[in-house]
């Protein structure tokens, strides 16, 4: 998708308002945009007592714009949020705007000021999927679905405390205001919830009624002389949730899950026996699955690379190299990236093909052309799981015990190693040592790297890999042998090393000829439709899940789905669209 101005889905009026160019409507109000806002859709909620006594708070919309209703929310929220609790936002836009249109819409409310700067500092892109955004400073997480309002609902898992209906004007875009999408907005609304909009338009109050909600005029805003409010029945039943969540591995899925738990305010325990066997490379490249046939499973990679890439960029010293070339090995290739290139799943400029030259003035030595992938990071595992990870209990979980509180974990000789609501597995190899069933293949891996080596190693992947260390060496591999549980590290494995990087980079491998190499052997957890598996442990009892079967992929993937099985354990709306979360589900 592009941001070219000429593509842009507003204009500018002559008295400074941004009107959509696709259905002829202004995004706010020419009166004061923000008191509408606050008018409108936070008291039409009845924000902020409705969040009263919460520990997390959902809000969902239809139509986000400028961001202005979220900057809106945002500043209320973090002056009267209750101590201690989160809010979820989902919003959705068809035809997003860029981030410097929605600053210059922005500016006109100083007064929003770090609301309205958060948001601007986070603006997802116009790729299309699901777009998780970390809102640092307000306890809160905004879920934007960059897709058709109907293709969104239906993805989305969450259920809303508040709805703002904010589409343009039903006269001008019906679909927005449908009964089909009323209803579906119905279907994820919790018991109790609310839901507000501008418009009294008789469709959208019969629509409203026929989905289940009790409506009422209330006095509109400026010259609107009306506007809606909306009840949904029932009431919500204070949810059980896990405080105590105990992880089970050291590595990066690990890691992931426990700063996703951390995030939601659970207290986390993690249990690694082997802390020098998790995640120890000097280096790992965060590179995507390519698929150019599109669908979920091209979807699945592309979101959790979005992901992964923001989430490292944020750690202070962890990212080594920003962009990844995938070389092209084949004559097929070419046609492979044009095709991921053109993909609505990435935005512009994430996937650039590169030519003979070109590839060749990025990589440092010929090459036949590549696929430069901009989202793509070489991270320092041991900086992302320090940061993440936290302080590790040295111990073997030897077995698992319910019991009518929870869980507790022991060791060899029955002793207690800890106590939780809730546990995670996310040993990779280790798991079928607590799941038996486990579906997870093993295979050897080994990597070798050198010291300083001079000039730097552009990252690139060609059926190996190379990629700089921080202290100045090249790290490359790695072997693949499945069905080995070995990790001794052999010299004829360094050998197989050279000879692929010999073959995919043939200039470095001869400038790393005579260099000593270090190693790593280690047992990666592979599935056989080489799909990852999170979510709740199939036939266990309630409370056990997983996060296993990444590969060699961990560090792309295990970012984005500890924040989906932290979700699905608090009963909170997923990051991810359903279809993903189907094509990742440990029950499938």
């Amino acid at each position: 998708m592009t941001s070219d101005s000429s593509q842009s889905p507003l204009v500018w009026r002559e008295d400074g308002l941004p009107q959509s160019r696709l259905y002829g409507d202004v995004y706010f109000s020419s009166a004061d945009g923000l008191a509408e806002t606050r008018a409108v859709f936070l008291e039409g909620c009845g924000l902020p007592a409705a969040w009263d006594g919460r520990d997390h708070f959902v809000v969902g919309e239809l139509g986000f714009g400028t961001g202005l209703n979220i900057a809106a929310l945002l500043d209320l929220w973090r002056r009267e949020r209750p101590a201690g609790s989160r809010l979820h936002v989902f919003s959705i836009e068809a035809h997003p705007i860029t981030r410097d249109e929605a600053a210059r819409a922005l500016a006109v409310w100083p007064e929003l000021g770090e609301a309205a700067q958060v948001l601007l500092d986070h603006w997802p892109s116009a790729a299309r999927g699901f777009h998780r955004i970390d809102l640092p400073g307000f306890d809160a997480t905004l879920d934007l679905a960059v897709m058709d309002v109907a293709q969104a609902l239906d993805a989305w898992d969450g259920r809303a405390d508040a709805w703002f209906l904010d589409g343009f004007s039903p006269a001008l875009n019906p679909a927005m205001w449908s009964q089909e999408i009323l209803a579906a907005v119905a279907a994820r609304t919790a018991p109790g919830g609310r839901a507000a909009t501008f418009t009294v338009a008789g469709a959208v109050r019969r629509g409203l009624a026929a989905a289940g909600f009790a409506w009422e005029k209330r006095p509109g805003f400026g010259r609107k002389r009306e506007r809606l409010e909306a009840t949904f029945p029932g009431e919500r039943p204070a949810p059980v949730r896990p405080r105590r969540l105990a992880i089970v591995g050291g590595g990066i899925a690990a890691a992931a899950l426990a700063r996703a738990a951390r995030a939601e305010g659970l207290a986390v325990t993690v249990l690694d026996a082997d802390q020098a066997k998790a995640s120890g490379n000097p280096a790992a490249l965060v590179t995507p699955a390519l698929d150019a046939g599109g669908g979920p499973r091209a979807a699945f990679p592309a979101q959790a690379l979005a992901r992964a890439a923001a989430l490292y960029d944020a750690l202070p010293g962890a990212v080594l190299a920003r962009g990844v070339l995938r070389l092209a090995t084949g004559p097929r290739d070419s046609d492979r990236f044009a095709a991921v290139a053109g993909q609505d799943l990435f935005d512009e400029n994430e996937m650039t093909v590169l030519d003979a030259e070109g590839a060749a003035t990025a990589l440092g030595e010929p090459a036949a052309g590549a696929l430069r992938m901009a989202l793509a990071r070489v991270v320092e595992p041991a900086a992302v799981l320090a940061a993440w990870r936290g302080q590790t209990v040295a111990a073997e979980v030897a077995r698992l015990e319910r019991t009518q509180d929870g869980w507790r974990l022991l060791d060899g000789g029955g002793g207690e190693l800890a106590v939780a609501d809730a546990v995670v597995l996310a040993g990779g190899a280790d798991l079928a040592r607590l799941w038996p069933e486990a579906p997870i293949r093993p295979v050897r891996g080994q990597t070798s790297w050198t010291g300083p080596a001079g000039e730097a190693a552009a990252p690139a992947a060609f059926g190996g890999y190379a990629a700089p260390t921080r202290e100045g060496g090249v790290l490359f591999g790695a072997t693949h042998d499945r069905g080995e549980t070995a990790s001794d590290l052999r010299d004829a494995d360094h050998d197989r090393n050279r000879a692929a990087l010999a073959k995919g980079r043939p200039a470095l491998a001869a400038r790393l000829a005579d260099t000593p190499l270090e190693g790593r052997a280690a047992v990666r957890a592979t599935t056989a439709d080489h799909l990852p598996l999170a979510g709740a442990v199939p036939g266990a009892p309630a409370g056990l899940y997983v996060l296993g079967g990444l590969g060699g992929r961990g560090f792309a993937t295990a970012p984005l789905l500890a924040e989906h099985v932290v979700a699905l354990m608090l009963d909170l709306p997923s990051p991810l669209p359903r279809d993903l979360a189907a094509l990742v589900d440990s029950k499938r």
